[in-house]
């Protein structure tokens, strides 16, 4: 593979999975002999840098025009982008959580990543019709990649949207960096405990979580690993309290490397609405820790396999999830390599340097 020039642009550097997915896509591009820089739009970074990963901030979102964003400040913006963009000529450009901005660029080596299932992000009719719309200005006749088939088949066939193209790529990923991060020092609970690691907001079901975990009956602690807004991480905790589970459930708040709790897990929950490919399912089985997971759209159902799809469950079965976390309990699932195999990155990064 001929070396390329790769740019990839993002708001920040700052929270979930998105971000952490494109640092380590950028990284392996250029371990792989390609040029390959990113472009943030402002400072504020959260995540590890890998070490010669360049990183450029060109501050094009401040507290004034994020407070006051028209479509005359997201051009301004976009025109930023674009000279910093023409100056570092890629042959190929990657956007990731920042499409409102960069959908003003004409550049005709651009991507659009789309991480998640926007036909779950709301209930109601009028803002899922919105997000539908805005799908359509940002990506009509672009080129798009999704995270996972799943993404994919919603966009064309939900969604409708008529893109140039899209194309399903899933994350990559290498286990022995992960092998590494579940080593490092971490004050863990000493006996078995279930896990969920998840933001806390009304799409990840944390209510659904604790009203399953409940109904299983189970006595190993459930430790809740995630951060949200205060009025969302209260309900959770007022929801703990009106179960009665104050000496079995942990909220243990936000950690930066999660890996040593992971890897220490009897198993990893999650009770999502809707995902994109989510990461920490995939984390857990390099960690070779066994998964339960609602079979929400889009991700899942294309990570639980073989004999892990036994503990894939249907959103509104809450019978059958506590059933699945008790049989779990009982007898937790060997993991090897069969189930992470083609989200390696020798299999996935070819995908990209196809672009």
């Amino acid at each position: 593979m001929a070396q390329k020039r790769f740019a990839f642009v993002i708001k920040d550097l700052y929270g979930g999975g998105a971000e952490k997915s494109l640092l380590y896509t950028a990284d392996q591009l250029r371990q792989r002999g390609h040029a390959v820089v990113v472009f943030t739009l402002r400072e504020r970074i959260e995540h590890r840098i890998p070490e010669g990963l360049e990183i450029i901030n060109l501050g094009v979102i401040n507290p004034l025009n994020k407070a006051l964003t028209t479509v005359l400040t997201e051009k301004w913006q976009a025109r930023r982008i674009a000279k910093a963009l023409a100056e570092w000529q890629p042959d190929v450009t990657i956007s990731c959580a920042c499409d409102r901005i960069t959908r003003h660029l004409s550049d005709p080596n651009l991507y659009f990543w789309v991480k998640s299932d926007i036909s779950q992000k709301f209930s109601d009719l009028r803002k899922l019709q919105r997000a539908y719309d805005k799908a359509h200005r940002f990506y009509d006749g672009r080129k798009v990649i999704a995270v996972s088939h799943g993404v994919k088949e919603t966009l064309e066939n939900v969604v409708g949207l008529q893109a140039e193209t899209i194309i399903p790529i899933y994350n990559p990923y290498e286990r022995e960096p992960f092998l590494a991060l579940a080593a490092e020092p971490a004050e863990l609970p000493e006996s078995d405990y279930f896990i969920c690691l998840a933001a806390i907001e009304p799409r990840k079901r944390h209510d659904r979580l604790l009203r399953t975990y409940q109904r299983s009956g189970v006595s190993t602690p459930l430790i809740i690993l995630g951060k949200g807004k205060a009025e969302h991480e209260a309900s959770v905790k007022a929801q703990i309290r009106e179960l009665g589970l104050e000496d079995r459930v942990t909220m243990a708040g936000y950690h930066t490397n999660p890996y040593p709790w992971i890897a220490n897990a009897k198993a990893v929950i999650l009770t999502s609405d809707a995902e994109g490919l989510p990461r920490v399912l995939i984390e857990a089985l390099m960690l070779h820790v066994p998964v339960i997971s609602t079979d929400c759209p889009s991700g899942p159902r294309e990570i639980l396999t073989g004999e892990l799809s036994d503990f894939l469950v249907a959103q509104e079965d809450e019978a059958g999830l506590a059933e699945a976390i008790a049989r779990m309990d009982r007898e937790p699932v060997a993991v090897d390599e069969r189930y992470y195999q083609k989200f390696l990155t020798e299999n996935v990064i070819p995908q990209f340097e196809a672009l």
